[in-house]
């Protein structure tokens, strides 16, 4: 087994997600990293698109915002945010990663408040593109590290909806039918949805981890996967090349 530290095998485990010939939503960090480590290695015609309009770029490297210039490299369009929104209104946009503050056992995510609307314990930036990328990309994926503070069993403010309160509320709120919360990559566990309840699942779980770490770990009750297995580690070939291509400075897995 070679030698991979958490957020390397996270943004593997990502990266495994997207598949040749898809459209990805990302923005800067560990999603832009496995989406980059994905392109370099077995979906060479994935397409990524950021928000400030860069759509299809060859990253050459890691970029350190949504509007820096390298996520327009050899791209096949340099759009703006408009047009952007307007492809996931389409529905051409298979995948968004996205983040918060807070998630719940239905994949809503909260970065608006902490605590009280009117009278906050912490307030955050709020949605950015988010509530769009999750209202009509067709899956949303979560990068995030796993504590009971941040996995809670109802988020202050749905920033970005997931599943809502399960079953098909979502599709019953008027955001359209089979989109949704799809994988949450934490340091831990990788965890999916219950496609009955739309309650978050456990899938498998990273060397070293129990069940019942992940488990302590979380705010809510889990459900488990029919099979849970053990998350598989990181080749050689995609180290070498997240190190050494994707992210040489760094800047994301020297975290």
């Amino acid at each position: 087994m070679a030698d991979y530290n958490t957020m390397e095998l996270m943004i593997v485990a990502a990266s495994r997600e997207l598949e040749d010939g898809a459209t990805v939503g990302v923005g800067t960090g560990a999603p832009c990293a496995a989406a980059m480590l994905a392109q370099k290695t077995k979906a060479p015609n994935l397409v990524i698109m950021f928000e400030a309009g860069g759509i299809s770029p060859l990253l050459p490297t890691m970029p350190i915002s949504v509007g820096d210039s390298r996520t327009f490299y050899k791209a096949v369009m340099a759009s703006g945010m408009c047009e952007i929104m307007e492809t996931c209104q389409r529905g051409m946009v298979d995948y968004t990663f996205l983040g918060g503050a807070q998630i719940d056992m239905y994949g809503n995510l909260n970065s608006t408040v902490i605590g009280d609307w009117a009278n906050p314990k912490v307030r955050f930036p709020g949605s950015g593109g988010a509530n769009d990328f999750a209202s009509f990309c067709w899956r949303i994926m979560v990068i995030t590290p796993q504590d009971a503070r941040r996995f809670v069993e109802r988020v202050s403010f749905i920033t970005t909806p997931g599943y809502l309160t399960g079953g098909n509320a979502r599709e019953e709120a008027g955001l359209p039918a089979n989109t949704g919360p799809y994988k949450v990559i934490t340091n831990m566990a990788v965890m999916g949805y219950d496609p009955d309840s739309k309650r978050m699942r456990v899938e498998s779980i990273h060397h070293g981890f129990t069940f019942e770490q992940v488990q302590e770990n979380c705010g809510f009750e889990l459900l488990k996967a029919p099979e849970v297995v053990e998350t598989p580690p990181p080749t050689e070939e995609e180290l070498s090349i997240l190190r050494s291509e994707v992210d040489p400075h760094r800047y994301i897995i020297g975290r």
